[in-house]
């Protein structure tokens, strides 16, 4: 069984091998995948989450997350306290499981077959993922009846914001939230890409590679998934050619508006 481990714990981090160890104990068959995120970025674990979970995947895969920056409630937390465990099962027959806390789920609200609150205590551990949701997720994946709880309004969570960096991969291309549109993307343009109070000219293109060795391009990149309805959808990156684009824009933050001129 194929789990992506989905969090913010820091690469290589002893977290990981703690939770992995733990999610082992209860799925023996698990084959974990760690994929580190930015501190307390739900944001790209909710991307993250989308990638993996609405592409084609292995039969039974399980996506559990946590990146829980314990924002829905600024009072003291008795217990360690944090948001609730939910579960959702994509079209894909993929199932995730993990905190419902910011964007986590917001770039699956509008597809999930299911959304439930998982048959677990949000509290009584700082560690939680370690110490009381690998149980929770392995009920979900062995289909136990009691594993799952009320259904959760999917109307009520956020939607991704738009025209943001919602992801930054290990040669420093922005994934952002602007949806790729054949009709308005003309190869060739000249533009004015701005994040924060950085802006660089860029050339826009309908592939990543057809630009010239040390060029800032703003193309389709590799990220997207099939739509509720549909068709598919592609997410914009900025590309810098044979460098660095999260270095050319002195390494903003996920979150940070992509601005177009």
């Amino acid at each position: 069984m194929l789990v992506h481990i989905i969090a913010d714990y820091g690469t290589g981090d002893l977290a990981f091998a703690e939770v992995v160890q733990r999610i082992k104990l209860h799925l023996p068959d698990a084959e974990p995948i760690p994929v580190p995120v930015p501190p307390f970025s739900t944001l790209a674990a909710g991307f993250c989450i989308a990638q993996l979970g609405l592409n084609a995947a292995p039969p039974g895969t399980l996506i559990y997350h946590n990146v829980a920056p314990r924002e829905d409630d600024q009072a003291a937390r008795p217990g360690n306290a944090g948001e609730r465990l939910a579960y959702a099962r994509l079209p894909t027959g993929v199932r995730v499981i993990g905190v419902n806390s910011g964007y986590a789920l917001s770039f699956i609200k509008d597809v999930a077959e299911k959304f439930r609150w998982a048959a677990s205590p949000a509290e009584g551990s700082q560690f939680r993922s370690r110490d009381v949701f690998p149980q929770a997720a392995a009920a979900v994946a062995l289909g136990l009846p009691a594993a799952l709880g009320d259904e959760i309004d999917a109307h009520k969570l956020p939607p991704p914001p738009s025209s943001v960096i919602a992801y930054i991969d290990g040669y420093g291309n922005l994934k952002t939230t602007i949806a790729y549109d054949a009709k308005k993307v003309r190869s060739g343009k000249r533009i004015r890409v701005r994040i924060n109070d950085h802006e660089n000219e860029a050339t826009v293109s309908d592939g990543a590679f057809a630009v010239r060795h040390g060029e800032l391009a703003f193309a389709p990149g590799s990220s997207g998934w099939p739509m509720q309805h549909g068709g598919n959808i592609r997410w914009m990156e900025v590309f810098l050619r044979g460098g660095n684009a999260w270095d050319l824009f002195k390494h903003p933050a996920i979150g940070s508006a992509v601005s177009i001129a």
